[in-house]
């Protein structure tokens, strides 16, 4: 099976990264996760509702939707806060990508592990810049505004072509698809990865120097 695959790049100040990758990775877990399933037999089931919770940023000009989960939240939050520290370390050039994969268990023959397929891949990749005065950040902030409101959308408009999402399964099939271990909620199985490169954080490119700098000067 071949997983579908999407990549956005994002350039942003690091205090910005850990709001901007969970507003993508929140959209994306909000289309991917159901109510609790509860069977009455082994193929025969109702499926709970899923609640949403406004989440507004503090260095972006954003608001994002994601489920109402405690237990899910912390779990993106402490998935994206591990790469933002790597990334914004003294280790890190300020270049690197974090993906959210979505896969299917497969099972096997004893004594063989189940084998992991992977069927959706959502990766952020990101370039760290510095600003020169706050006239520069505030433009930033909003042209990373407006490009992550472009995300949302486009994420929202694949959500709803009728692409693969793995067959709901027979209860005793149901670790296979879906990660039962949340209270009140039951996304698709995933996974985070992420990797980053380098040393120290370079300043502006010259590409965004020139874009800001020619929008100041309207």
């Amino acid at each position: 099976m071949n997983a579908r695959s999407q990549v956005f790049d994002l350039t942003m100040e690091g205090r910005q990264v850990d709001e901007a990758v969970a507003t993508i990775f929140h959209t994306v877990l909000f289309h991917r996760c159901l109510g609790k399933y509860m069977y009455t037999g082994d193929a025969q089931y109702s499926i709970g509702t899923v609640g949403y919770t406004d989440v507004d940023c503090n260095f972006i000009d954003f608001t994002y939707v994601c489920c109402t989960s405690d237990s899910l939240t912390h779990k993106v939050k402490r998935a994206i806060n591990s790469f933002s520290e790597k990334l914004r370390s003294n280790e890190s050039c300020g270049s690197g990508q974090i993906s959210l994969e979505f896969f299917q268990k497969k099972k096997t023959r004893w004594p063989f592990a189940q084998e992991s397929i992977p069927w959706e891949v959502w990766t952020v990749h990101l370039d760290l810049i510095k600003h020169e005065n706050e006239d520069e950040r505030q433009l930033c902030r909003e042209n990373v505004s407006d490009l992550l409101s472009e995300k949302v959308i486009y994420i929202t408009e694949l959500m709803n072509r009728h692409d693969y999402v793995p067959k709901t399964p027979s209860q005793s099939e149901l670790d296979l698809i879906f990660d039962t271990s949340f209270p009140d909620v039951q996304p698709y199985l995933f996974k985070f990865d992420y990797s980053t490169s380098g040393s120290a954080a370079p300043s502006m490119g010259n590409a965004m120097k020139k874009m800001i700098k020619e929008t100041l000067a309207m």
